[in-house]
Parts: structure tokens; sequence; C-alpha cells
């Protein structure tokens, strides 16, 4: 008898109403824009108002995660709320967004901190859950909910975004089956990026972690193979995705995947492993990347928007086929995995596809966008803030600024 299927039931994301592109960045950081464009594979990055937080945009991913699935808030008996940029040092993110969404008192709420791993370790914990029977029938809402933030005119300024990715986690789920057999983990403590309590910003070693990456990414995926190498095999997926802080981070991951199965001989014909990671990269991992590229980094949520890319398709063709899924956080952690694409999958294309959401954005240049990277800085002491000087006159869900030490939230 074949164990119920678990996995992700519905999906949805949210983000900033604003946008930079990179060609306006790179003119004005006096950058060749090809070292954004084709060096990094970033096109534009979403930037975050002082009035929009880890909260709001997780509150906002829920809800349309909720009602484009038609899933009715008592059903869910978890939240948890994967992020590196929490709002507090004790509250958790999820017990705000429980409130805002309107939860049952009877569901359960955390925060998971692994830097870009938070969110998998809520999908991973929230299977189990259900697969355990502690979930009596009802379903978990784990949402990755970031703002990569690193300060203008740094090394890691191109690489900024912000957004967050709802995804439900049910049995006979509607999306993707997730093949709880073929998980595997791994983690090591590195200093490749971190953030101490008293900095604002990140400290990373850039090349050191890439390698932590990609060294992470061979031991998950040799922990999953469990010794059956060919279950994993790249050339039998319908896609292979990837933690995303870059686009052209998935290309570097994918030809490391390509170098673990077919060892020695990648490095020996450098013609013909070249030939085959092209090939492979255009049909299993680059069709799924025009999201990431217009988003930008969302730290626990680049791989989900990733997935999020690839049903949005609506190939009707992907259905009952396999896909793998790998997730790294700095520190590090990482889990690499098999999911398997629903029956019906595509009928719900239209349902979580963002670019609606992402077509009215609007469009900042350098003034506007350094105005918002300035007065972000002490944005959690203001006991004030007016969203519409900001540019946001719409009826969305923003923070209105700190009292009494007290985080205050308000819809338009």
């Amino acid at each position: 008898m074949q164990p119920t299927p678990i996995g992700i039931d519905a999906l949805a994301f949210a983000g900033p109403a604003h946008f930079l592109e990179m060609t306006d960045l790179a003119a004005a950081r006096g950058v060749d824009p090809g070292k954004y464009l084709h060096g990094l594979g970033q096109k534009q990055m979403a930037i975050a108002t002082p009035c929009e937080d880890t909260v709001t945009m997780a509150a906002e991913a829920g809800r349309r995660a909720l009602e484009a699935f038609d899933i009715d808030p008592a059903q869910i008996g978890t939240l948890i709320v994967g992020t590196e940029t929490g709002v507090d040092h004790s509250k958790p993110v999820a017990v705000y967004v429980h409130e805002l969404l309107g939860l049952a008192r009877n569901c359960r709420t955390f925060e998971t901190k692994h830097a870009c791993y938070g969110a998998m370790a809520g999908l991973t914990s929230s299977a189990d859950w259900i697969a355990a029977g502690r979930a009596r029938g009802r379903k978990a809402l784990v949402i990755a909910s970031d703002i990569a933030r690193y300060g203008l005119n740094t090394p890691g300024e191109p690489t900024q975004g912000a957004g967050a990715v709802a995804m439900v986690v049910a049995d006979r789920p509607r999306l993707l089956e997730i093949d709880r057999a073929r998980c595997g983990d791994y983690t090591r403590q590195v200093m490749d990026f971190w953030r101490p309590l008293y900095s604002k910003y990140a400290f990373a070693d850039g090349h050191y972690s890439i390698q932590c990456y990609l060294d992470a990414l061979e031991g998950a995926w040799h922990d999953a193979a469990d010794g059956d190498p060919e279950a994993l095999a790249s050339d039998r997926l319908a896609a292979c995705l990837y933690h995303v802080p870059f686009v052209k981070m998935a290309r570097k991951a994918h030809q490391k995947l390509l170098e673990i199965e077919h060892g020695d001989a990648a490095a020996t014909d450098q013609t013909e492993a070249r030939a085959r990671l092209d090939a492979s990269f255009a049909g299993k991992v680059a069709p799924w990347l025009e999201l990431n590229a217009t988003v930008g980094n969302i730290y626990t949520g680049s791989l989900f928007l990733a997935l999020i890319d690839l049903l949005r398709h609506g190939r009707a063709d992907l259905e009952g086929r396999e896909l793998s899924l790998f997730s790294y956080g700095s520190g590090c952690g990482a889990t690499f995995c098999l999911g398997r694409v629903a029956e019906g999958a595509s009928r719900h294309a239209a349902a979580l596809d963002p670019q609606p959401q992402l077509d009215v954005r609007r469009r900042l240049d350098i003034a506007a966008y350094e105005r918002i990277m300035d007065l972000s800085e002490d944005v959690d002491t203001v006991p004030e803030l007016d969203p519409a000087s900001y540019g946001l006159d719409g009826g969305g869900l923003y923070y209105v600024g700190t009292r009494e030490h007290v985080r205050r939230y308000a819809r338009a």
C-alpha cells in the first residue's frame, strides 16, 4: 500500500510595489551593465519601502495562497514563517501573520531561521507533522519572507531583493508531491555569511560562500541518493530547481550536480562536459529563472520562486514527472529532495502566477531608490509612517510605525 502523498497544495507570491532596473543601477555606479545582466543574470530587483516589511509581505502572500486556492483559514493547523530578516529577537513573524490572517487559536505558530534555508525547514517539518498524524486532517501554511538588503555602494548591492512565497502543505496536494524517501540533508558550521545582533547588514565572504553552497549540494545529494544515485539522475528529471541568490548561481549549481553525477568524466573531457552542461541547463534549469531575474534575491523564498515559475507555465506534460529541489542556507544547512508534479497541477497555473502583480510595480529612479534605502535605516524606531508618502496608495497591508516599542500594522 502506497503512503498518502504529501506536498504543496497551494502557492502564492507577494512583493514590494517598486523595483529598480539593473541597467539604471549599473549606470549610477559606473559599471558595465553586462556585469549585472550577464555576470549575475539579474534584470531587476524589488525594493521594499519602510512600510513594507517581512510581516506585511508574509501576510499578503499567505492571504493570496488561501484565497486563490479556496482554502478556509480554519483548515490551517500549523503556521511557519522561514526568514532571516525577522522583526524581533523574541517574537516570531508567524504570530503577527496568524492574527492578520485570522487563523484559529489551536493553530501552532513559529519562525524558522537558518539563513536562506528556513522555508525548506518549514516545508519538511510540516510534511513530517502531517505524516505523523498530528494534523488531524488540517493543513500547514509555510511562508518564506525576506528582505535582502546590503546597503548603497556595497559589493552586495546588485544582489538585493524582497518578497514572500506562501505554501500550503497538505496530503493529496494539488501542485507538488514531496518524495520523503528521497530527501537528503547536510549541515556544517561555516562563516560564509552571517549578521551579528549588533549589525543591520550581513557580513559575507562571497567566494567562500559559493564553495560552501556547492559542498552542501554534494553532501545533501549523496545523503538523498543513499547508495542509489540512479534514483536522482538529472537526465530523467523534468527540472532541477536550486536556491537562487542570483541567477548565475543556478548555473554553477547545475554544473556541480553534473560533475557529481558524471565524476571524473566531467573533468577529463571539457568540451563534452560543457556541451552536456549547456544542453541540460537550457532544458532543466533556465526556463524557470525569469521570476528570480526580475524580483532579485529573496533569501528563503528564492528556491520556491523558481518552483512558481515552473508551475505557472501550465505544462500538462510535466504532470506526473519528477523534479529536484535544492535549498541552501549559509552557516550552513541544506536539503536536496525530489518532488513529483501532481496530476492536474497545470489547471492552477493562473492562480499562482504573480505576473499580474509584477506588471503593476512602479519603476524607481536612482534618487528615489537611494532615498528609500536611507530612510529604511531607522525604520524600526519611527513612531509614524505614511504609506502614501512612498507611493503606496493601494489597499495593501503596511507597517505604520513603532510606538512604545510596539510595531503597528494597518491597511491603507
